[in-house]
């Protein structure tokens, strides 16, 4: 028994005609003979009796009353299918890192799901190495993030770069100079992400590279937290330039000479899972789309 040999016995009791039903389903008669007898020899039990005016046996009209219901789940099923290999239905499960899972991602799943309300996109915030982790469990399907450590089993597409300035107190006296070296940090309370932060790191390993061991910091568990502390007079911090896009109240920035910890930001999954398939393949187009659009956009600014 097949969905065609459902629809062909539900023509037969519509039409009230094994001819017309045929013509409808461009069968041959004998083709709806046959696959009225393979049906009923299937079920055991007769379903059409047979003269000059077809009638459903008891049998039948159960049967035709329940094959409708049979016949509706398996179109619905079968174009469930052939949306979700099109990449039109599907549950994406997304990690992103800060400042983007708040500035950026936002309008872009707007946009995107505009587009694709079939498909469904859950969200998991966290830090690049507990996205990497996270992806090599399986527990999300591509993150949004900076580049991983080498030698992983991932797979990283760079994007853009995160430009990042000095944000600070605006009577603070580094407020004088046009940009802020390395150097400059010296003496002045820096607020600094967790440890485990890849823009902490990268910091950290640019100071070593200056011949600076020591700095007076505080450490701020939220990079998108680092500007109202900021604000509150608590120190300075290096900041993603699209957090301070206006500039707090009663604060300033100043550009870190030599793009100090540019950090290089794009879109993560693993390596066997590349390139994505389904719906997380439109999703990775978006996402590309979008944020090289604004790289580019960076840069004619």
């Amino acid at each position: 028994m097949d969905i065609k040999t459902l629809k062909t016995f539900q023509m037969i009791v519509n039409y009230g005609s094994f001819v017309r039903a045929a013509e409808e389903m461009n069968y041959a008669q004998s083709t709806v003979t046959m696959q009225m007898q393979r049906l009923e020899s299937d079920m055991g039990v007769q379903l059409i009796e047979r003269g000059k005016k077809i009638k459903l046996t008891e049998a039948g009209r159960v049967f035709y009353e329940q094959s409708l219901h049979i016949v509706k789940d398996m179109e619905q099923l079968q174009k469930n299918m052939e949306d979700l290999q099109w990449g039109t239905v599907g549950h994406i499960r997304l990690g992103v890192t800060e400042p983007t899972a708040s500035y950026r991602l936002p309008a872009i799943l707007k946009r995107f799901l505009s587009d694709y309300p079939n498909i469904q996109i859950s969200i998991e915030f966290g830090n690049t190495p507990t996205l990497s982790e996270w992806i090599l469990k399986g527990d999300i399907d591509l993150a949004l993030c900076s580049a991983p450590d080498l030698g992983t089993e991932l797979y990283f597409e760079p994007l853009c770069k995160e430009n990042f300035v000095v944000l600070m107190p605006e009577h603070h006296p580094l407020a004088e100079k046009t940009s802020i070296g390395p150097e400059d940090l010296q003496g002045h309370r820096l607020l600094i992400t967790s440890a485990t932060c890849p823009y902490r790191r990268k910091l950290e390993m640019v100071m070593k590279e200056y011949g600076i061991t020591t700095l007076d910091t505080m450490e701020i568990g939220s990079m998108t937290a680092l500007k109202f502390y900021v604000e509150s007079g608590l120190g300075i911090a290096l900041v993603p330039q699209i957090l301070v896009n206006p500039v707090p109240a009663g604060t300033t920035t100043r550009e870190l000479s030599g793009s100090l910890i540019d950090m290089t930001f794009g879109i993560l999954c693993k390596t066997t899972e590349y390139p994505l398939k389904l719906a997380g393949s439109k999703l990775y187009s978006v996402l590309k789309q979008e944020l090289k659009g604004e790289a580019f956009q960076n840069n004619l600014d």
